[in-house]
């Protein structure tokens, strides 16, 4: 039975203990005892601590998820300058979406800059790369390594930030340096394989092969290195033994993954069935989202940067903030873009709200730009909230042949995105389900969503451009014509392909695997 106590004469010391006392519950796994202890504190007066524990138990296991994010910013004010709460608060920010709060708590710790945790610096980079702030994430996690040289996770993170900023010279240095360190580092080939296509005379096939008899290779390590394997043996010609590794790392990746074919399917079902207004009032402002939707490997990014030729438009990539917006309506926490709590719960959305609070979300990055685009590719679940919270929101919908999506998504490790993709049957039925959707939106929404053909944009570009920019509200320009990537950071995984010219493919990449991947072209419609 748990103490009870006397709340009429609460001082400090009182205060102190309940702390403790939350702090061993946490350390037993003792979670209820803890929430336990932190309500007590939080009784008596705001406490950061107590607040941020309390914050992701509301969210999470109370499906309180207002109450939950108003914890976590109510937590802030109190936790600035205390740097054993850096990491919670971190990661509690990062955990509702709350960019702008995020980025206002690391300007206003300038202790962080010369704290001696390696692990903490690698943690407020990692929030800076999400941020998209990569030459500042790149300062705190080349502190980190200064403090610890000879760790090689430091290092792979730094060339990560420098891919995603075009910099590959320096990435590759630094994934070599990796390599040196630990020639078994499973996640430097992974990366290193898909940042340049490479030659009979340099490759790192051998060195993957050598990877791969490391004993107790973790089911994670091994299914980096054959996706890596994968994407070498491809680049020489190497088709037979390319598939062989991809579908070994297919295999493994989608043992690891929960996925129910008929879920999405009753949630895309649901998500036609939602009552909609056409034409809802919402909320408009001065300046103009422009949602890139899709499937993930169907050209989005490149339809973003293009758009980037416009000095009017920022390119803000992968956002989730319509996900933790319509979180936050509809009270409901779910990890993915949309769950069928949230679609039943649709009606009793305030829309002008929700608007609101996405454009306020998105305010920072702005900086007098008049639009904006969000690229994030499963917001193609989301267009019905969009299209009813935003009137005036522009939705682009990226449009590319069926075979190659899917065959690039096969191809791709995604860690927790996309489960449906590591299946052949699995990801076509996905792509046909999302299809049907994208027909339902155009259907609901007459106007609102513009179809850009991935064949189109790469082999007559300034038509298609010149549709795009109009259907947008922005004058055409020449500067549409080819990525306008050049010092900007693109973390997605088109990171490099996006730095390249516009090219139209004359054999498309899935072609040469066509006899393995009959049960794909079987299922797709």
């Amino acid at each position: 039975m748990r103490e009870k106590y006397d709340m009429t004469s609460v001082g400090m010391p009182q205060i102190d203990e309940w702390l403790s006392r939350a702090r061993h519950a946490i350390a037993a796994k003792d979670m209820a005892g803890a929430t336990e202890h932190y309500r007590k504190v939080l009784e008596q007066g705001d406490n950061a601590e107590a607040l941020l524990h309390l914050s992701s138990f509301e969210a999470r296991a109370n499906d309180n998820y207002r109450k939950g994010r108003d914890y976590a910013l109510r937590a802030l004010s109190s936790a600035v300058g205390n740097p054993a709460l850096v990491p919670s608060v971190m990661l509690c920010l990062r955990h509702f979406e709350e960019s702008a709060a995020l980025r206002r708590y690391i300007d206003a710790s300038p202790f962080l800059r010369n704290m001696a945790d390696p692990k903490t610096l690698h943690l407020v980079s990692a929030q800076l790369s999400w941020l998209g702030d990569q030459s500042l994430a790149i300062e705190f996690v080349s502190r980190a390594m200064q403090l610890q040289p000879q760790m090689p996770s430091l290092r792979l993170a730094r060339a990560t930030m420098e891919l995603f900023l075009g910099r590959f010279d320096d990435a590759e240095a630094d994934i070599m340096e990796c390599l040196r360190m630990d020639p078994g580092f499973a996640n430097a080939y992974w990366v290193l394989a898909w940042m340049r296509r490479w030659g009979p005379d340099k490759h790192h096939v051998d060195g993957i092969r050598r990877a791969m008899q490391k004993p107790s290779l973790s089911l994670v390590d091994k299914t980096r290195l054959y996706y890596a394997l994968h994407k070498e043996l491809n680049d020489l010609d190497d088709i037979a033994g390319a598939y062989a590794a991809l579908e070994t790392a297919n295999r493994i990746h989608r043992a690891a993954h929960k996925y129910d074919k008929e879920d999405t399917r009753r949630l895309f079902t649901q998500l036609k069935q939602m009552p909609v207004k056409a034409h809802a009032s919402g909320y408009t402002s001065d300046v103009t989202p422009i949602f890139v939707v899709g499937m993930y490997r169907s050209g989005t990014t490149l339809l973003e940067q293009l758009l980037g030729g416009d000095p009017g438009v920022f390119n803000a990539g992968e956002l989730h903030d319509m996900a933790a917006r319509v979180r936050y309506a509809t009270d409901h926490y779910f990890p993915t873009a949309t769950d069928p709590i949230a679609v039943a719960r649709a009606p009793g959305i305030d829309f002008t709200e929700l608007g609101r609070n996405y454009m306020e979300g998105v305010a920072w990055r702005l900086d007098g730009h008049t639009h904006i685009t969000d690229k994030w590719p499963p917001n193609h679940m989301n267009v019905g909230f969009i299209c009813q919270a935003m009137p005036h929101a522009r939705a682009l919908h990226m449009s590319r042949d069926p075979r190659e999506t899917c065959f690039s998504n096969l191809r791709e490790l995604f860690a927790h995105a996309a489960p449906y993709s590591y299946d052949q049957v699995e990801l076509a039925d996905y792509s046909n389900q999302y299809r049907d959707l994208m027909q339902h939106w155009h259907q609901a929404f007459p106007g609102r969503v513009l179809d850009v053909a991935y064949t189109d944009l790469t082999r007559n570009t300034e038509a298609t451009m010149r549709e795009v920019a109009a259907f947008c509200g922005l004058p055409f320009s020449d500067r549409m014509l080819q990525p306008n990537s050049e010092g900007k950071s693109v973390a997605t995984a088109s990171a490099v392909q996006v730095r390249e010219k516009v090219i139209a493919r004359e054999v498309p990449k899935w072609a040469p695997y066509e006899k393995y991947l009959q049960p794909l072209l079987n299922e797709l419609r």
